[in-house]
């Protein structure tokens, strides 16, 4: 008995042993990042051209289509020999790089008189391989009744950004 009280007493006034190490792993994660080439936008000259209208008494519209093809509503006319053209643009970027296009509408004045237009252009594009693609803008000029004659003139926005 004498020796269970000895070893009961080692145990009960033993240092505690330090605790083994536990199992422990590593491993690596990777990072990676992709620069692109900045899209960028340029006018190519010339304009979304309406032509030479003759108003009537009943408003009317001028439409020109992406392609340049114009086109009247309601008792509006074309002068005869008057020309139509779409607008055009330029996009650059990173090659084979899909985008997505926005253009404004806006009006165009002359003296204190203006007519409203809206803006036809494809919604999306694409890069080529050398990172270039054109595209052109259309639209709708709404001609009031008796709209007073005069040179208009006006702007609208374009905007290009990656898909």
């Amino acid at each position: 008995m004498k020796k269970i009280i000895l070893a009961a007493a080692a145990v009960a006034f033993a240092t505690p042993a330090m605790a083994a190490p536990g199992d422990t792993a590593q491993d690596s994660g990777t990072a990676v990042a992709e620069i692109v080439a900045p899209i960028a936008i340029t006018h190519d000259g010339g304009a979304l051209d309406f032509g030479i209208i003759i108003p009537a008494t009943t408003a009317g519209t001028v439409v020109v289509t992406q392609g340049g093809a114009g086109s009247v509503t309601g008792d509006t006319l074309f002068v005869s020999g008057s020309t139509n053209a779409a607008d055009s643009f330029t996009v650059t970027g990173d090659a084979g790089r899909a985008y997505s296009i926005v253009t404004t509408g806006g009006s165009v004045t002359s003296g204190g008189n203006s007519m409203t237009f809206t803006t036809d252009a494809p919604a999306s594009g694409t890069l080529s391989a050398t990172g270039s693609d054109n595209f052109s803008v259309g639209g709708t000029l709404n001609v009031g009744a008796n709209q007073a004659a005069g040179s208009y003139s006006g702007s609208y926005d374009a905007t290009v950004s990656y898909n």
